[in-house]
């Protein structure tokens, strides 16, 4: 027996857990664009200007870390919406930015003991500081590592890094519950297509793994799916019309972006050979899996696909570029040409093309 307990991506995008008339507080500069506050969607301040540049969040959903100076002092914590105050000293920051929030919950770090946790909305300890690391919830779901060690490296140079070594993934929810021991995930898994049955699902482009209560949870790969759709839905018969359907509503080449039926119409023989390219069996291929770059692609077409704090929803809308070689490496023949698709709640869409041979129009 198979049990359908989430929607697949595509009916879940834009539903809001919190109702719709709970509208996010927007960031905003005092006069002299060195401290920041929050005003509500009708331009009512909700706190004075009094945060440092530090913070990440430009939208305040339920609860967010911040920094500021009192009495010539540097602090931090994190601050719900009703003015609570939590997790001093304890911002979970990875490059240079404070987590974000995610789900109505967001990651802290215990300076203490060096463990992560998380908060719920409320600012109410919802995961105990108990893991090496978290990743943000996905689908009320959480990947935790436990008794790892960690890696430091670069302090010579004063380009201080680090990583885990070793240690244990688990599947957690945001009860602290586990939900699947030894949990080995590639980052290729599509959460919100979570389907739990009694036996392994047959489907080629699903991962399957066993759960603590005997129960089988399957995930899309997103990598297996992307390259099955290639394949059928584009690549089989290719035509103007099925890559229009494919395709964004604007196309960037390299760093120019315009809207995309007029660019295909204009290039098509062009881009119809490099997708051709494609089929023959000696052509040198490789799809990567990212996000969406913003500095790149920053119109207001795609705000959606990014999140409170500006970073790209790759957990959610992967971007899968494809690079296909030409030439024998080392030679001065060489040369890439990359085709770059985004998966969206309308399925994959052509949102960049990048020829080093070959002139765009």
């Amino acid at each position: 027996m198979r049990h359908y307990i989430f929607a697949g991506l595509f009916t879940l995008i834009g539903f809001s857990s919190f109702g719709q008339n709970n509208k996010p507080w927007l960031s905003f500069w005092n006069k002299d664009s060195t401290l920041i506050g929050f005003k509500d969607s009708e331009n009512t301040v909700k706190i004075e200007p009094r945060f440092t540049g530090f913070i990440s969040a430009k939208k305040f959903d339920d609860i967010i870390g911040v920094s500021e100076t009192v009495n010539k002092k540097w602090i931090n914590y994190y601050i719900t919406k009703s003015g609570r105050i939590v997790g001093r000293d304890s911002l979970h920051i990875f490059d240079n930015g404070v987590d974000c929030e995610t789900e109505g919950f967001i990651r802290f770090r215990d300076a203490k003991t060096d463990k992560e946790g998380m908060f719920n909305r409320k600012g109410d300890i919802a995961i105990p500081a108990n893991y090496n690391s978290l990743t943000r919830v996905i689908n009320g779901m959480v990947i935790a590592l436990q008794g790892a060690k960690k890696k430091s490296w670069g302090k010579e140079s004063g380009d201080h890094h680090f990583s885990w070594e070793g240690g244990k993934q688990i599947l957690i929810d945001t009860n602290n519950r586990v939900l699947i021991d030894d949990f080995k995930s590639d980052g290729r898994l599509d959460y919100f297509s979570l389907l739990i049955s009694d036996q392994p699902d047959p489907s080629p482009i699903r991962k399957n793994f066993k759960t603590l209560q005997g129960k089988y949870y399957s995930f899309i790969d997103v990598r297996k799916e992307f390259d099955a759709w290639l394949k059928t839905a584009l690549l089989k018969d290719f035509t103007k019309e099925r890559l229009l359907a494919a395709s964004f509503k604007e196309l960037t080449d390299g760093w120019k972006a315009e809207e995309s039926s007029a660019f295909i119409n204009r290039n098509f023989e062009l881009i119809k050979a490099k997708f051709l390219e494609l089929n023959r069996p000696n052509c040198k291929y490789q799809v990567f899996q990212d996000g969406l770059n913003p500095f790149i692609f920053e119109s207001a077409n795609f705000e959606r696909f990014y999140n409170n704090c500006g970073e790209a929803k790759e957990w959610i809308y992967p971007v899968m570029n494809i690079v296909v070689s030409h030439g024998k490496g080392n030679e001065k023949d060489f040369y890439q040409d990359n085709l770059t698709f985004l998966r969206t709640e309308d399925g994959y869409k052509f949102i960049s093309v990048d020829l080093e041979a070959g002139l765009i129009k």
